[in-house]
């Protein structure tokens, strides 16, 4: 049992590099910088298969009624928010960045739930939070690359990432599992970006993009729609088989890896001070899944 679960954790790992790696090619390396396009074919194939396989027995998904979908709205458009933005970010920034960014979310998403709901936090939480924060905050006064509009992009990814992580945790949502939220997300997101395509105006920009016959363009698209998909198969199957402190251990060991990984496969340049900060923000991060672990035990 324990070897399936490090086997399970280590292909979540490799899911979420390559993932990563394959989006990062196509947003920066081809420059295929059409959001709309990009996540609605992400969001299209994979709420497709998601579909599929629910029936085909594949993976548990029941029928739930409009009323569900309709009040799960606002968590879909944070999901939106969360993937446009994202994918604007990561096209601009690089992936060490743009995770140092990311993992703020948790500032966002400690300090709704304190206001909301009134949860108290122990000193190991509130100190990692606190690192993750100043990491965030410095980042963009020492990065040798800065660019604004990927620093902004990733303030509204970060925004959207907390806040949803708050709608999720909500006691009447309780009822729906990881898949049907995702399938909900999917469908929304697909009809939302669709619309969304003309006054953006990628749906015209795409014909100009100089890749779109290549292969590269196509393989890359095509990897980034499955990958995606299996990593959220792989995520969700880990998240029901595993305490959720081990689960944010393997999160935080696949977001290691992709950031060491990267300057191996991008053009990266890292100033001290930045290197600095990105080893704060692993530190905080790396202290929040310890609090998580104390927060368990007890």
């Amino acid at each position: 049992m324990t070897v399936n679960r490090y086997a399970l954790g280590l292909l979540f790992c490799c899911f979420y590099v390559v993932s990563y790696f394959t989006n990062k090619y196509v947003l920066s390396v081809l420059k295929f910088t059409y959001p709309t396009l990009f996540q609605g074919w992400q969001t299209f194939v994979g709420g497709l298969l998601l579909l599929v396989s629910g029936r085909l027995g594949l993976v548990e998904i029941s029928r739930f009624p409009r009323a569900v979908v309709l009040s799960w709205l606002p968590g879909s458009l944070l999901f939106v928010g969360n993937i446009y933005a994202g994918s604007r970010a990561l096209s601009r920034l690089p992936i060490p960045m743009f995770f140092t960014l990311h993992n703020a979310s948790e500032v966002v998403t400690h300090v709704t739930s304190r206001l909301t709901q009134k949860e108290h936090a122990s000193w190991t939480k509130l100190l990692s939070v606190s690192l993750l924060l100043v990491s965030a905050v410095s980042l963009p006064l020492v990065d040798p690359q800065f660019d604004p509009g990927g620093y902004f992009w990733a303030m509204i990814h970060c925004l959207c990432v907390g806040a949803y992580r708050v709608f999720q945790k909500l006691p009447k949502y309780s009822h729906l599992s990881d898949l049907e939220q995702q399938c909900i997300n999917y469908i929304f997101s697909v009809l939302l970006l669709a619309v969304a395509a003309h006054p953006t105006g990628d749906l015209f920009g795409v014909f100009e993009f100089p890749f779109l016959q290549s292969y590269r363009f196509h393989s890359g698209c095509c990897a980034s729609a499955l990958l995606g998909f299996f990593l959220l198969l792989t995520a969700v199957k880990l998240k029901n088989g595993l305490p959720l402190e081990h689960c944010a251990s393997w999160l935080f060991l696949a977001k290691i890896l992709a950031a060491c990984l990267s300057p191996f496969v991008f053009d990266i340049v890292v100033s001290k001070s930045a290197l600095c900060c990105l080893l704060v923000n692993y530190a905080g991060e790396g202290l929040l899944v310890y609090s998580e672990y104390n927060v368990a035990s007890r």
